[in-house]
């Protein structure tokens, strides 16, 4: 009796101790992200001092933007029209793409899995050359985000009934497979629409394959926003399901799970997701591929903690990259999707030379 009392308690002391470690956790990478998001505002080109950003977040916040305009004008205007969007898409971008990721792995019970293994950006990128090539980029700026989802969406209906019909509903297999094979007939389709495209529409294709921030408006911004809130937090909620699918299929529908629908409710959720990321900053690599791989590291398994926490880091991970292709070469700007490219890339070097040091490759 006093044994099993005493197990209760530690029981309830190591949750307790959780939940702490949680809030502390989110309370530091929130600061993070507060600083890297203040540090985005001011610095670039032109540098702002941070009280005055400060400043006319706090008025705007309060609602007297007049006052913020007259005391603080150019501050204001750089804000509104420049900074502030171009800082939420990387917010949105950052964390859509890493939830994604994080879903994606979960999925397939790969820490190297990544929501491209479906074709989702072969899909959006052919969505956008049509948009170019066609001339329909021209008309609005919106044209090209809204052609790259339609893509994307269209790759994923192509995906779900080439691979998740009844039969073939627990084979993961054919998920990758069908998305492999759309990818390479996507990335011919492109191939050949460039062969009949103009110069300058080629220079505009491979600028928006690089993957940028730049030129961002509200436009740009306010429209996927609520999606991404919406879908992120429904994925959230498959976070439990996730662990039992981590357990084996046979485990977890033994648990009661659902295994088919949450497959299929995750595959979607991930493949949406992606798609409204790249509509509003382009393909940018390793984001959901790097970030929770890393994030796994310090946080563990658990995908209740790891989405979230992925989310933030991921969020912050592009504010930073965009900040530093921003101010390194000042005034001239390098993509996000090249910073990325490196630091990823960089990372992967150095996690198969660690790999074949320990003897496991």
């Amino acid at each position: 009796m006093l044994l099993s009392r005493s197990r209760t308690l530690l029981n309830k002391n190591l949750m307790n101790a959780r939940a702490i470690n949680s809030r502390i956790l989110g309370l530091c990478l929130l600061t993070l992200m507060g600083i890297t998001f203040v540090l985005s505002l001011a610095l670039g080109a032109i540098k702002l001092p941070v009280n005055d950003v400060v400043a006319v977040l706090n008025l705007a916040i309060q609602g007297e933007l007049e006052q913020a305009q007259s005391l603080y004008p150019k501050t204001t205007a750089i804000l509104l029209h420049i900074r502030l969007p171009r800082a939420f898409a990387a917010i949105l971008a950052g964390a859509a793409l890493a939830t994604a990721g994080v879903a994606s792995q979960g999925l397939f019970r790969n820490p190297l899995a990544s929501p491209d293994i479906l074709g989702i950006s072969a899909g959006s990128s052919l969505g956008a050359v049509i948009a170019i090539t066609a001339g329909w980029s021209m008309r609005h700026p919106l044209v090209i985000p809204a052609s790259a989802i339609m893509g994307a969406a269209l790759t994923a209906a192509l995906v779900y009934f080439l691979a998740l019909r009844k039969a073939m509903m627990q084979q993961l297999l054919f998920v990758i497979l069908s998305g492999l094979a759309l990818s390479s007939l996507l990335t011919g389709a492109i191939s050949a629409t460039l062969l009949m495209a103009k110069q300058y529409e080629v220079s505009q294709y491979v600028f928006w394959t690089m993957g940028g921030l730049e030129g961002r408006l509200w436009a740009h911004v306010l429209w996927p926003a609520p999606a991404i809130v919406l879908v992120g937090l429904l994925l959230w909620r498959q976070a439990q399901a996730l662990n039992l699918i981590a357990l084996g299929e046979e485990n977890a529908h033994g648990m009661g799970l659902d295994v088919p629908r949450a497959q299929k409710f995750t595959l979607l959720g991930s493949a949406l997701l992606t798609a409204l990321a790249i509509s509003i900053s382009g393909p940018i690599g390793f984001i959901g591929l790097m970030i929770p791989h890393l994030v796994r590291l310090f946080v563990g398994p658990d995908h209740r903690r790891l989405m979230p926490v992925s989310a933030i880091i991921g969020a912050t991970f592009v504010m930073l990259a965009d900040l530093i292709g921003r101010t390194i070469v000042a005034p001239h700007e390098i993509k996000v999707g090249i910073i990325t490219a490196l630091i990823g890339g960089s990372y992967f070097i150095f996690l198969i030379a660690r790999i074949q040091q320990r003897g496991q490759l």
